[in-house]
């Protein structure tokens, strides 16, 4: 592969990266995982700052942009910063034209920051959202006779809201909360009429794991929302969306999760006739 048949776009290229993450030598797709995890970082980072990162030699990353048919990581870095520089730059120009505003509130910083965090989440998924998924994913949830649903942890609000929203629209769920510690035990009840929707990111909870793989290994079908194409739940998964929430001060969005999430609460709701109790919501 020349420079001219190198990947252009952030798709093509992203789509190269997992075809060949698996037969990568080990330092190779360390950087792999690390740059699909944080196109941001990879886009406007430097060759020591993101080596740093992803716990590799500045050597490394030159390495891994040349198996992919690049001349040098900055052609390698180009294709993540045409994806996001004008999204993410108007992002850091208003935090920076806040910041130097002297007569600027902190609070009004910090409500704007976590706003644009939002809405940077909620707008990469619409962009990489595949509407084909999407669909056999409520397809499979809707035939389900219960929807068992995993979420510890940071991802426990996703899950509790789910479980409420389907408990408002008829739809018969198990919420795993790991309260007593009986989550194995109320897995355990799942039979291959159920489906399993297992919510996880980095660093993601053992406890949800386990669970997750051990309906898998039952033969239950997995449904999970996870933040990378290389989380442990993908392989067990028969369906499994990729979500990469925005941060701002270290904390990162659930915006774009939450979209998701009763995009296919509704989406199951629709499809079994129980949008009746819509107006119950509240």
């Amino acid at each position: 592969m020349t420079l001219t048949d190198a990947p252009r776009d952030f798709e093509s290229l992203r789509s190269l990266i997992m075809e060949r993450a698996q037969s990568l030598p080990k330092r190779l797709a360390q950087v792999a995982v690390y740059a699909l995890d944080n196109p941001d970082e990879v886009a406007f980072g430097t060759a020591a700052s993101i080596a740093d990162a992803a716990e590799v030699q500045p050597s490394t990353l030159v390495r891994f942009a040349q198996s992919l048919g690049f001349n040098g990581f900055s052609d390698l870095q180009e294709v993540f910063r045409s994806r996001l520089r004008e999204r993410v730059l108007t992002y850091e120009e208003r935090l920076s034209h806040l910041r130097a505003d002297s007569k600027a509130h902190k609070s009004a910083m910090l409500f704007q920051g976590f706003a644009e965090a939002a809405e940077k989440s909620i707008q990469d998924l619409r962009n990489r959202i595949d509407g084909e998924k999407l669909e056999q994913a409520i397809k499979q949830l809707a035939k389900a006779d219960r929807i068992f649903l995993i979420g510890l942890r940071r991802s426990f609000p996703i899950t509790s809201y789910m479980a409420y929203t389907f408990g408002k629209l008829g739809v018969k769920t198990q919420l795993i909360s790991g309260t007593g510690g009986l989550a194995a035990e109320e897995v355990g009840f799942a039979t291959h009429q159920d489906v399993v929707l297992a919510v996880s990111f980095t660093p993601y909870a053992a406890e949800t794991l386990r669970l997750a793989q051990a309906a898998a290994n039952r033969g239950i079908p997995v449904v999970t929302i996870t933040d990378s194409a290389f989380s442990p739940l993908v392989p067990t998964s028969k369906i499994w969306f990729e979500i990469t929430e925005s941060h701002f001060e270290g904390f990162r969005s659930m915006a774009a999760t939450m979209t998701l999430a009763m995009a296919l609460t509704v989406g199951v709701a629709e499809r079994r006739g129980k949008t009746d109790g819509m107006n119950v919501l509240y």
